[in-house]
């Protein structure tokens, strides 16, 4: 008989939901029509993108033309980097050493290309150094500034009005990763003062291939993708209209569910910590997992006995779905960048456990049962 699949890597990606994906299939049988055609197909597929954007402004307390759909998180974060530092002229970039790949790679390139990429200070917990930044940001006001919300490996949540004051005072950008904490808490954009954001639909149980960033009016950047003109002359080739419409109803259904999905994941992560610290003594939870954290994420450090490179196998045979620190990263042999700068104990073997509405209880103790008898033999 088939071992049922327990899904714990909902920051990797989410199963979309049943509602999205009934939206999807009534949007690709009735409104397949180009939406830069002129005919009747094509203006009924302009209106479906068009209701799209608003939904997601209206969601985030923005304008719609604040709004510009991308294929996900990464293409938005490399537009926005490299506009602002190619386009605009921004020479500064301040960032910290336990951002998202889709930041840290480009800012690789932009610094072979003379732009000055200063590293924040982090403490034990991974959480970034607020005086350093206004320090820096002194030194170097006319920056750009970019740091996650919500840390994709460990969970740690941004300061991020603070943040945006700092910027403000200065006269400095602020640019933030919001691929986690989208759709997942209220994102008030005129409150949390960022210039710009992103998203990416399958993070919120929408479909893969889909996203979104915003960037604050008076903010713009030149064009980064010539050609037919979509998106307002930002972004051109055809728009992804089933994508958009699926992220559009998935966002709405988030922000529908968001105080019922937070209290049930933040019941499974405590209940998951609790039943780890009972069950294996020696097991370390890395970031700040029970102050300043994100519901949905929890990084564990289990005993050096583990063997880690039998670690996610093993979990896979009981039907376990985990990341190995990030989902991103999983492929490679060089280890976590985000727990290497916390100075976490590379002889403990790490795991991400990322929570979702899908999830229970039961399966949270499935989970603990499983990994002590692989710690604890």
């Amino acid at each position: 008989m088939k071992t049922p699949v327990i899904y714990f890597d909902n920051a990797a990606t989410t199963r979309p939901d049943q509602d999205v994906l009934d939206e999807v299939i009534a949007c690709m049988s009735e409104e397949y029509g180009n939406p830069s055609s002129v005919h009747a197909l094509g203006r009924r597929a302009r209106v479906r993108i068009e209701e799209s954007r608003r939904t997601v402004a209206r969601l985030l307390n923005v304008s719609p033309a604040e709004i510009f759909f991308t294929s996900g998180g990464t293409e938005a974060n490399n537009a926005i980097l490299w506009g602002c530092c190619l386009g605009l002229g921004y020479s500064d970039v301040i960032t910290s050493p336990v951002e998202h790949p889709a930041v840290l790679n480009p800012l690789v390139c932009l610094a072979e290309k003379g732009i000055r990429v200063h590293h924040l200070r982090v403490d034990q917990t991974g959480h970034i150094d607020l005086a350093h930044l206004k320090a820096l940001l002194a030194e170097y006001p006319r920056s750009l500034v970019s740091l996650m919300h919500a840390n994709n490996e460990i969970g740690n949540l941004l300061p991020v009005k603070a943040v945006a004051s700092l910027c403000t005072a200065a006269g400095a950008l602020f640019h933030s990763d919001t691929v986690q904490t989208i759709g997942k808490l209220h994102m008030d954009m005129q409150k949390l003062g960022m210039d710009f954001a992103v998203g990416s639909a399958h993070k919120f149980y929408g479909l893969k291939g889909a996203g979104f960033m915003y960037v604050r009016s008076g903010k713009f950047f030149p064009p980064y993708l010539l050609g037919g003109g979509q998106e307002r002359n930002m972004r051109a080739g055809t728009e992804n209209i089933y994508g958009i419409a699926g992220m559009a109803k998935a966002l709405e259904l988030a922000h529908q569910r968001m105080e019922e999905d937070q209290h049930h994941c933040r019941s499974l992560k405590e209940a998951c910590i609790d039943l780890l610290r009972n069950e294996i003594p020696d097991v370390h939870f890395n970031g700040d997992a029970e102050g300043s954290s994100l519901h949905t994420i929890l990084n564990v450090s289990l005993p050096p006995t583990v063997d880690a490179e039998m670690l996610l196998p093993s979990l896979d045979i009981e039907g376990i779905c985990v990341s190995s620190g990030s989902a991103c990263s999983s492929g490679s042999s060089q280890g976590s960048h985000v727990l290497n700068t916390l100075g976490a104990d590379e002889t403990m073997p790490s795991l991400r456990v990322s929570f979702g509405r899908h999830n229970s209880m039961e399966e949270v103790r499935k989970l603990v049962q499983v990994l002590a008898n692989i710690a604890l033999p």
